[in-house]
């Protein structure tokens, strides 16, 4: 199994507080969470991403808790093992497209596959983009680029935040198509959370917040 929520809940110091369906995710698996904005798909991912804890219920990734551990440890076994797809690609503007992938390859392992890394760019319809710079690529190529850095270290849990929100039909087809190969290949769980109601076409097994 590479993941399985239970009874998740999850409030904020306000009044927004969250409860969520159990799901169990095993290799080559996807889940597609839809709802609107404001109905908790984004704290969701960041349950699953271990960047927030749950106040009560729990989280296993690769069968082994991973809710109830520290917080060193989550940091290392997220490095290890998931790749995020933020909805803001965050990139780091004075590096290249292709450096901003290779850090995160870096950050799980000391050996880079930079054929993976060039086919990524290319799958991805990004070649020409790879070596410039961020700040100078338009949204939606920076999106791209976000998704082949999320992709860089063959994560086993693949989480995406709206992967698909900045993108025309053609290059949402293309994304989806990728990280849903990319699963397969790597033997990877995919949760993509978005309001973007073209992914029900292409992903049968999703749940409605």
């Amino acid at each position: 199994m590479i993941l399985a929520s239970e009874n998740l809940f999850f409030k904020y110091d306000g009044k927004a507080q969250f409860s969520y369906p159990d799901f169990k995710l095993k290799e080559k698996e996807t889940l597609l969470v839809l709802g609107k904005s404001g109905v908790g798909k984004t704290t969701l991912l960041h349950l699953l991403a271990g960047f927030i804890k749950p106040n009560q219920g729990s989280i296993e990734l690769l069968s082994e808790s991973f809710s109830n551990l520290n917080n060193r440890k989550r940091d290392d076994k997220r490095g290890k093992s998931i790749g995020i797809i933020f909805q803001k690609p965050h990139l780091i503007n004075a590096l290249s497209s292709h450096d901003n992938v290779v850090i995160a390859a870096k950050a799980s392992s000391s050996l880079v596959d930079k054929a993976y890394i060039d086919s990524l760019f290319s799958e991805l319809n990004i070649s020409e983009q790879q070596y410039k710079y961020p700040n100078t690529l338009s949204v939606g190529e920076q999106q791209r680029v976000n998704i082949a850095r999320a992709l860089a270290n063959k994560p086993k849990l693949l989480l995406a935040d709206e992967p698909t929100s900045a993108l025309d039909d053609e290059n949402c087809d293309t994304v989806i198509n990728l990280l849903l190969k990319a699963a397969e290949i790597n033997k990877s769980a995919l949760v993509i959370v978005t309001h973007d109601n073209r992914l029900k076409a292409k992903i049968k097994n999703h749940i409605e917040l």
